[in-house]
């Protein structure tokens, strides 16, 4: 096989699970670990909020089988969700949640149609996962459901958490 017959060699996005800067420095150094963030789905009109770990790749069970645009007119009559990134980090006494950020989402069941904007999911989770809090925005009831969520899911991660995240979403 000449040079020029050779395939090119693919270099695509690599989510890896641990550290890649273990002491070694070559292939991975640089590469982002999305280790400690978890995706949160809540259904507003459920009044529930769970993780949901295919949304990681917009492969959550809500997400499946819909067409996403960036016209919401395209879901109209759907149901109304918040997809909330949630990073996790250790201080000295433990755990906390570090980054949370979340981003609207609306699924339209009937017309297999859903309203999100990728490039906002994908630049919350990566200020998420670089300790930013921004669910000021989110309506009322969201903030209590991810508030009870959080604080249910672990009270002393809850309560090792910024004053910045207990703020922001109290209603």
């Amino acid at each position: 096989m000449t040079k020029e017959e050779k395939p090119k060699q693919k270099i695509g996005f690599t989510i890896i699970k641990n550290d890649p800067t273990d002491g070694h420095k070559g292939f991975g150094v640089g590469s982002l670990s999305l280790e400690n963030v978890s995706p949160v789905i809540i259904d507003i009109e459920e009044g529930k909020a769970s993780i949901e770990i295919g949304a990681m790749h917009a492969r959550s069970d809500i997400e499946r089988g819909i067409k996403f645009t960036t016209n919401r007119e395209d879901s109209e009559g759907g149901k109304a969700y918040w997809l909330v990134w949630v990073t996790i980090d250790h201080k000295e006494d433990g755990p906390y949640y570090a980054g949370v950020t979340a981003c609207e989402m609306v699924v339209n069941r009937e017309k297999r149609r859903g309203y999100k904007i990728l490039a906002d999911h994908v630049n919350k989770m990566d200020k998420s996962m670089k300790r930013h809090i921004i669910v000021e925005h989110m309506d009322e009831p969201s903030k209590k459901i991810l508030t009870n969520f959080l604080e249910g899911h672990n009270p002393d991660m809850w309560k090792r958490s910024a004053e910045q995240l207990r703020q922001d979403l109290s209603v």
